[in-house]
This record gives C-alpha cells, structure tokens and sequence, in this order.
C-alpha cells in the first residue's frame, strides 16, 4: 500500500491542517506524474524540436526579410538554439528508449546553458559597462575545422554584424535579451521534467 505523509503526518494521525494540505498535495503528484508521462511520449520531443525551430526560423526572417545582418554571437546562439532542436529529434527518434532520452536530455541541457551563456555575454557588449573601445567581437565564428558550418551554409551561420550594434527591440528588450529569457525557460523546462521523473521514479 502507497502511503503518502501530508505537512509530516502519516495517514494514521492526519490533522485538520494536513488534510486541507492535502488536495494540494495530490495535485502536485498528478501534475508530476502526468509531465513524467509526457516526457515519455514523442510529442514532447517534437515539441521540444519544433519550439526551437520556430525560433532559428524567426532568426533568419530577420536576416533574409528583415535584413538585420547577424553577428558572431548570433550565429552562436542560433547553433545552440539547433542544438536544442537535435536534442528534440533524437528524443523523438524512440522516447521509450533511456539511451536516447539521455542523449536527447544532455544535448538539450548543454545545448541552453551554451546559448544563455552566449545570450548573456552578448547583452554585455551590447550594454557594456566598463571600457566601451574593448567591448566587441570579431567576424570569425571559429567553428571547428571539421565542421565549418559559415563555409557549407553561408546564408545561416555566416556573421556579417556587429555584436554591440542593437538592431531590434521588442517591449523595450534586445533580441540577445530575449534570448536570455529563451534559454532560461528551456533550462526551466529541463528541469521540471527531470524533477518529475526522478518523483515518479521513487518508490514509496
């Protein structure tokens, strides 16, 4: 028999104050339960994958249709935002599977720390705080020479701004700002369904 404790009572001494806690509670355990159970479905993954390529695609109409040119930072973000995508689609490639899930959540997880890391510096060399005349990027995106990602897809990962120059705003935040908050929730999101499958993986 599941027995569950309620503000430190057991079922066999429940208080008045731990048994209105205790709806509370049983919602709590639903609502883990059921993200656990999400996390295992392939719609999860896709829409893990399709967030972030909505995202990489609302980037490039901003470069081909807006003509906002991107800079290094850019284009690094974008990589980290893909590498959220990738962890979607091997996620989706069989989500029962654990080897997968793993992949698909350390893929994920390193793939938003990276960006908010990048997001982050790149709002500081938009708002720099110290010298202004050292705060700047160069045009080298300095992928790895077996992958040079500017050179096989020049239109997406080629950067031809400036990393200080502010091109667009939206409520009164830069687009590196709004990819802080991007990344932040990803990371978030990683966590509250890591959190609901070590709940539900827990025995009682």
């Amino acid at each position: 028999m599941i027995r569950y404790k309620f503000n430190g009572a057991s079922a066999t001494e429940l208080t008045p104050k731990s048994l209105q806690s205790a709806p509370v509670f049983i919602l709590q355990v639903i609502q883990m339960r059921a993200l656990s159970l999400f996390a295992e479905t392939r719609w999860s993954w896709l829409l893990l994958a399709v967030s972030a390529l909505v995202l990489d695609l609302v980037a490039l109409y901003f470069q081909h249709v807006m003509l906002l040119e991107p800079c290094v930072k850019c284009i690094h973000e974008r990589v980290a935002m893909f590498g959220i995508m990738f962890a979607g689609i091997i996620g989706l490639l069989n989500p029962k599977s654990i080897y997968l899930r793993i992949a698909g959540y350390g893929l994920w997880l390193y793939s938003a720390i990276e960006g908010l890391r990048i997001a982050i510096s790149h709002v500081k060399l938009q708002f720099p705080s110290d010298n202004p005349f050292f705060d700047s990027c160069g045009m080298d995106p300095e992928f790895p020479s077996w992958a040079p990602l500017d050179y096989w897809l020049p239109e997406i990962f080629m950067p031809r701004g400036m990393c200080d120059e502010v091109q667009w705003e939206f409520l009164g935040y830069t687009m590196p700002q709004w990819l802080v908050v991007c990344f932040s929730v990803y990371i978030a999101i990683w966590l509250a369904v890591i959190a609901s499958r070590l709940f539900s993986a827990r025995k009682p």
